[in-house]
């Protein structure tokens, strides 16, 4: 069952969230890559990331996002990812990137302060 890959941005405490759905791989990293650039571009140091729905990632997937929270990290900011999925976790547990990223399991504990 392929799951539509979809990103949606609103913001909460001025931080923006952008929440994704469906897979995020080789094909449509790219996107997600030019959206989170956009804001950190747009002065948008601290950006929520909610992985909630998503259904898979692969390396592409996991490069852009540290791409992203070093330009975050530069700003003063930081990169927050959100995300209960234990298939999805597991990924940032092999990879050593649950020492890197902020997690949360919840969009609201992820956009406070």
């Amino acid at each position: 069952m392929e799951q539509n890959f979809e990103i949606s941005e609103e913001s909460r405490n001025d931080i923006p969230v952008v929440s994704v759905s469906g897979e995020i791989d080789v094909a449509t990293a790219p996107g997600l890559r030019e959206r989170l650039q956009a804001l950190v571009a747009s002065g948008k140091s601290t950006i929520v990331v909610d992985l909630l729905n998503v259904s898979f990632l692969d390396s592409t997937a996991l490069g852009v996002l540290v791409g992203v929270l070093k330009r975050c990290r530069e700003a003063g900011g930081d990169l927050r990812l959100v995300m209960t999925e234990p298939r999805i976790q597991k990924v940032f547990e092999i990879t050593g990137l649950t020492d890197v990223f902020t997690m949360f399991s919840t969009v609201d504990e992820a956009a406070q302060g």
